[in-house]
């Protein structure tokens, strides 16, 4: 019963990491369930398929098109949404029968539809109501005639998806942010789980670079679930206080659980000992270690420190799977107390230093692990506490009343909701250029289903920023139309006309719509076709021939986005990346220069939320380079390039936030004291990112990045002070040094001129391929 048990909830926990927040399962079951509503409510009056079809499509688009947090908005949302659905089939059963302004109507409909996001959210949710609803219409072939039936079944259609949202299938902005936190903990243990497979003699040889492979694979999950945590703090917790305890706290556990897998890959290849997020030729060296485990003949085998290291790995993922305030007992507080005493240099085992850097990195996510139950819990059982979980405790607390402090001094500041009127009014054009290529087109293709085009034409400037994103949409779109079209013969042939299993099978393909949507849009397409093959049985106007012209129709729209994105208001993909990039690398320069500069002494900041900050941008950054990498890319030497920016660059933002989180804790500990030395290298890599920035915007611009002495022995005085290993101070040098080596290492694939004559790791195997991305050098 017990080995039942911990498999389930092994399974549960996967599952968990797998769709952080349930975010996905929560979609679909919402969507599935507002359909599935709607098509019983009108069954019970004996609505015709026509009607059911409209309905299934009008509940699934007043569902999905509703993104906002808060319930109270998600309300006054759908009930606006309404008048704007009944206008919009309205229009469009009035203006079918005439071609010309019908087409020319619903080309500025579209303008419309994409001009209004910039009023955010709920703008976009009208908009893009407005236009779907409009699509209904000519899917279901209304007719003034028919509009009174059709008006009652989205009139049902809307009440459903309220109900599914507010009563079935609930999602409230704390319940949400619970889930997300479960699944950081659950992604967390699997960064443990997988980092003790470097441990021992387990792994050798290609075993080794995939377990390597696997623990980057998890951190870089783990860094997705806490920047979705950020996304939600404001709306989830009950006051700022508690969200930007919560944020320091998932910031401490995901900056102590990359830099104990980047001990681990050290401490057993010190070739990938670089980042958990770097896929390129690593960089210098620190001088090398021992690595766990003896080496005798050839082959590894496990010793007394290998054994102790294994299971305190497994006592470290047990505090963490079993965080919750119930799970209590001794063995899980001598367990604690054990690692946390890792802290101290004199709990640690007679090692090389290496191994020793491992048993501190335990101890440090062990206290990031205890900090996560505090801002939430609120008291903890303290009566079995050693001295070293007391002290740990008492700096959790005084890092929270720091924050306290921190929030009754200042307001935070109110975001704007301008700076994107150029964007939005771009994709307007565009996509009403490229709609009204599509209708052309799609006319001439067919009277009747011209309007694919048009909705494939919409769909691929969703979300999409440049050039290069639209065409690979456009691909995937393509790709898993084909695909679906497959599929929608078979379930047609299947199905025949029983109406309810083809419904039931409606419904499948929905929830696979929305489950699969984040994950891969080729997937997403593959269900929405498959859907299609079954609605046009329930309208009777299934063929093959009407799937065959959907794949063309498809091809077409895909066509007129990419055109209209060339001819129109064009933002070339490079253009995208070298204005994104200069952003990283400008909060960047905020958030080292702002952390190096109270580390030795300077003003407070708000690091936080200028990591968070970082973090965005970069995120950005790694979107609009998707292009660039994708696999049908011909550009193999861009790739590589794009691919070397982005891994230096999320060294580059660990290296900071690592910076960032110790400068945070230097007011409230007696183990970090300022240096006033640090300045001078804060400096060299603020002038070095300067330079960067000013050769993106400015190819002729001045200025060579400084590669010189390293940071050691820059802060080498009258009287130096070699830093203990292990210690606070040893740990700042290095990140501070990391950091330098890697903006030093931008320069090249930058095309920036360097002050020395210094050769820095270049973007491709072997050091063969320096060509900078198009458009950056």
């Amino acid at each position: 019963m017990a080995a039942q048990k911990l498999w389930t909830g092994g399974v549960l926990d996967r599952f968990v990491a797998s769709d952080p927040g349930l975010l996905r399962l929560t979609a679909g079951l919402r969507t599935v369930a507002s359909i599935a509503l709607t098509l019983a409510v009108l069954a019970a009056f004996r609505a015709p398929a026509v009607l059911l079809v409209a309905g299934a499509m009008a509940s699934m688009v007043s569902t999905f098109a509703v993104v906002e947090s808060r319930p109270r908005e998600q309300a006054v949302t759908l009930a606006t949404g309404l008048p704007v659905a009944l206008a919009a089939v309205s229009l469009g059963a009035m203006l079918n029968r005439y071609v010309i302004p019908g087409d020319i109507f619903f080309i500025l409909l579209i303008f419309c539809a994409v001009y209004v996001r910039r009023y955010g959210d709920r703008g976009t949710a009208l908009g893009l109501m407005s236009f779907q609803f409009y699509f209904v219409s000519l899917f279901v072939h209304a007719r003034p005639a028919t509009l009174p039936p059709l008006y009652g079944a989205l009139v049902a259609a809307f009440c459903c998806a309220a109900i599914s949202r507010f009563a079935l299938v609930r999602s409230a902005p704390e319940r949400t942010l619970d889930r997300l936190r479960r699944a950081f903990r659950a992604r967390l243990a699997q960064v443990v789980t997988t980092g003790t497979g470097l441990v021992g003699a387990g792994a050798e040889g290609e075993g080794l670079e995939k377990a390597v492979a696997e623990l980057r694979r998890d951190t870089a999950r783990l860094h997705e679930t806490a920047l979705m945590i950020q996304g939600r703090l404001e709306d989830g917790t009950r006051d700022p206080v508690s969200a930007d305890l919560l944020q320091r706290r998932i910031a401490d556990a995901e900056i102590a659980a990359e830099r104990l897998g980047l001990l681990l890959i050290k401490a057993r290849d010190q070739d990938n000992a670089t980042t958990l997020t770097l896929h390129m030729p690593p960089l210098p060296e620190e001088a090398p270690g021992g690595a766990p485990g003896r080496v005798h003949g050839g082959r590894r085998t496990e010793d007394a420190v290998t054994a102790r290291l294994r299971r305190d790995l497994a006592g470290l993922r047990l505090l963490i799977t079993r965080s919750a305030p119930n799970d209590r007992g001794t063995a899980l507080n001598v367990i604690r107390n054990r690692l946390l005493g890792y802290r101290d240099q004199e709990n640690l085992p007679d090692a090389p230093l290496v191994e020793q850097d491992v048993f501190r990195g335990i101890g440090e996510l062990t206290r990031a692990v205890l900090g996560l139950r505090m801002p939430v819990d609120g008291p903890q059982d303290e009566s079995d506490d050693s001295p070293e979980t007391m002290r740990s405790r008492e700096e959790l607390d005084a890092e929270d009343l720091s924050i306290a402090r921190e929030d009754d001094d200042h307001d935070a500041d109110a975001d704007g909701t301008g700076g994107l009127r150029r964007p939005t009014t771009r994709a307007a054009f565009q996509v009403a250029v490229g709609s009204a290529l599509a209708v052309a087109g799609g006319e001439l293709l067919s009277t009747q289903r011209w309007y694919w085009a048009v909705l494939t034409c919409w769909v691929v400037f969703l979300n999409t920023s440049s050039t290069g994103e639209i065409l690979v949409k456009g691909y995937r779109r393509l790709l898993g139309t084909v695909l679906g079209v497959i599929a929608g013969v078979g379930l047609a042939g299947a199905v025949g006309h029983h109406v309810w299993t083809a419904l039931a099978l409606v419904l499948l393909c929905i929830f696979g719509m929305f489950f699969t949507a984040p994950l891969s849009y080729a997937l997403m397409s593959f269900f929405v076709t498959a859907m299609l093959g079954l609605l046009y049985t329930l309208l009777n106007t299934y063929s093959l021939a009407v799937l065959l012209l959907r794949i063309e129709e498809t091809a077409l729209g895909a066509a007129c986005g990419v055109i209209a994105a060339l001819l129109v208001l064009p933002v070339r993909t490079d253009d995208r990346t070298d204005q994104q990039l200069r952003t990283v690398l400008e909060r960047l320069r905020e958030v080292s220069t702002a952390a190096v500069g109270q580390l030795s002494g300077g003003p407070a900041a708000d690091l936080l939320d200028l990591a968070r900050d970082l973090d965005k941008a970069l995120d950005d950054f790694r979107r609009s380079t998707r292009p660039l990498t994708h696999p049908i890319t011909p550009l193999r030497v861009r790739r590589r390039t794009a691919r070397y920016l982005v891994g230096m660059l999320e060294t580059c933002a660990y290296q900071t936030r690592s910076l960032a989180a110790t400068a945070e804790l230097m007011p409230d500990s007696s183990r970090i004291a300022a240096d006033p030395r640090l300045a001078l290298a804060g400096r060299r890599i603020g002038d070095n990112l300067d330079v960067l920035i000013a050769h993106l915007a400015d190819d002729n611009a001045g200025g060579r990045v400084e590669a010189g002495a390293s940071v050691a022995a820059m802060l080498e005085g009258p009287r130096p002070e070699v830093p203990r290993p292990g210690s606070v101070t040893f740990r700042v040098l290095r990140h501070i040094q990391r950091l330098d080596e890697c903006v030093v290492g931008l320069a090249r694939p930058l095309g920036v001129p360097l002050a020395t004559g210094r050769e820095e790791p270049a973007p491709g195997k072997g050091g063969a391929d320096r060509t900078p991305l198009p458009g950056t050098a």
